[in-house]
């Protein structure tokens, strides 16, 4: 199919992109993973569990009904389901290569005149003794179970690590009836107030997150870290310990919690595998962009998470912007700033917030120190952190790539996503973002038939914003799903692609969830009467 803007990602970004676009006249169609729009912080339950109030598990839901309603009155063409694998193309033509079916093995192009990013981000988790055990999830992931499947992950479980995220998600645990033991945060009072100023417009919701916390007795440990998880064919508890004023693990101050689940994650990094394939300039580890969003790829912009990870309300502005800018160029005018004005103001003030929180909720500078030489670091290669240390130390590997290239972490089903950085922590070398050719898994059979001019017949656009799923461009060869599985073992959340774990993955996926949501469950308005 044909279109003048697609917008890769049905976030906050996205969706704020798409809509003012189509606003002033543009053609715009949306491509998402998800099976519904709102991405990550707006997921949505099935219908067939009958929620009943699923504003009871969302921060900022009448927003989000804003951005469902406007999209249900646009012309905004939505196709769901639509994995992305690369775009291809540059300046004033573009193809978009997607994946559909179960067993994403259908192939699927969308041709368009411009591109916006809005790719969201991924978690960072950093490895530790234990954290490969079932029972262990990163905080996002269960989140996402939360929110999407109106499950919770176990019956007692600490959440830990650094980071804002933490908060809703032990909140959200125990409101729906897990007792949270504790909410371990290694950033202590100090260093957030050294940001006080700048963060002076998140102080509100920090507090509202704190009387919840106090209200279900929810123990915060402040200035502490997660040693160890422990268990033999699962997770029944963690060591955490006090973390000194440099970041190092105080001795004598380790306690064991018991818990079935730990919910651990170290804050988000920007998805930029699409953006580096198009040549956009990267700045750290996210797109660079300047003050209309525009990437340094002629005909591409990029909003949210993908710019710099800062929340919901700077992904709106950010998305809002870009989708203004984009429609001008596309029509050949010159995009007036003004119009946008409340939007920029918004932006600088939330960036700036958002670098605080960066600098306040960076992770332990000596977590390394903790990383046993048999602990798994790469897990969909199973290569432990004396593998990698002994690449570096023995061998002289001096830049990641070198140690993939001795030890092949990083060469397995997530391509680096999730370890990459705790190798070059583990190895002090230098972190900088691989160029990954594809955005995820392909299979063979779809790269030899892709060329560069195919394209999917023009179809006759469907219901205002109704979820479309776009027919494959041709016959999917028969043949079996692919084995989803690496080295004989069961494929977990961070083997999966970051538009499958839409930022939030499970750690371990050898246990499922622990059950739903019972109505004697808090919060008992989520669900409708009857519903497991």
């Amino acid at each position: 199919m044909r279109t003048e803007l697609v917008v890769v990602g049905a976030g906050p970004a996205g969706l704020a992109a798409a809509l003012a676009a189509d606003a002033r006249g543009v053609r715009v169609t949306v491509v998402d993973a998800a099976d519904g729009p709102g991405g990550q912080f707006y997921r949505q339950p099935a219908a067939e569990l009958n929620a009943r109030r699923p504003q009871a598990l969302h921060h900022q839901w009448r927003t989000w009904e804003r951005l469902r309603g406007g999209l249900a009155a646009s012309g905004v063409r939505l196709l769901t389901g639509h994995h992305v694998w690369t775009v291809t193309g540059g300046s004033d033509s573009f193809t978009v290569h997607a994946l559909l079916g179960p067993g994403q093995d259908e192939p699927a192009t969308v041709h368009a005149e411009a591109v916006l990013l809005a790719t969201g981000s991924h978690e960072h988790v950093l490895p530790f003794p234990g954290w490969t055990l079932p029972g262990v999830v990163t905080a996002g992931g269960a989140q996402a179970m939360l929110k999407g499947g109106l499950v919770v992950p176990g019956r007692v479980a600490v959440v830990a690590g650094t980071g804002p995220l933490l908060l809703p998600v032990a909140t959200g645990l125990a409101a729906a009836g897990t007792r949270v033991s504790a909410l371990v945060e290694s950033a202590g009072p100090r260093q957030v107030a050294r940001h006080a100023h700048a963060l002076a417009g998140k102080l509100p919701e920090g507090a509202g997150y704190a009387a919840r916390l106090l209200r279900h007795r929810v123990r915060p440990l402040a200035r502490h870290t997660v040693v160890r998880a422990h268990g033999d064919d699962r997770l029944t508890g963690v060591t955490v310990a006090a973390l000194d004023a440099d970041g190092h693990v105080r001795r004598g101050t380790g306690r064991y919690l018991p818990c079935d689940t730990l919910a651990v994650g170290h804050g988000l990094l920007p998805q930029t595998d699409l953006a580096e394939g198009l040549g956009c300039h990267l700045d750290g580890p996210a797109v660079t962009v300047d003050a209309e969003q525009r990437t340094s790829a002629p005909g591409v912009w990029a909003a949210g998470e993908a710019t710099g990870v800062g929340g919901a309300a700077l992904a709106l502005a950010e998305g809002h912007i870009a989708g203004r800018s984009a429609a001008a160029r596309l029509r050949g005018t010159e995009p007036d700033p003004a119009g946008w004005a409340p939007a920029a103001r918004t932006r600088e003030a939330l960036r700036t917030a958002a670098a605080a929180l960066d600098a306040a909720f960076a992770p332990p500078a000596h977590w390394a120190a903790q990383v046993t030489d048999d602990t798994v670091v790469c897990r969909c290669e199973e290569v432990t952190a004396g593998a990698v240390r002994e690449a570096a130390d023995g061998l002289g590997a001096g830049d990641v790539r070198t140690v993939k290239l001795l030890t092949r972490a990083g060469m397995g089903w997530c391509q680096g996503r999730m370890c990459a950085t705790a190798v070059a922590g583990l190895t002090g070398c230098h972190s900088v973002p691989p160029r990954r050719p594809l955005a995820r898994p392909v299979p063979l059979g779809i790269l030899a038939g892709t060329a560069p001019d195919r394209a999917a017949p023009d179809r006759a656009a469907p219901d205002r914003a109704a979820p479309d799923r776009a027919a494959p461009d041709r016959a999917a060869p028969d043949r079996a799903a692919p084995d989803r599985s690496v080295s004989g073992r069961p494929v977990s959340e961070s083997d999966r692609s970051p538009s499958e774990q839409a930022s939030t993955g499970g750690l371990s996926s050898d246990r499922p969830p622990h059950g739903r949501l019972s109505r004697d469950q808090n919060p008992p308005e989520a669900l409708e009467e009857g519903s497991p």
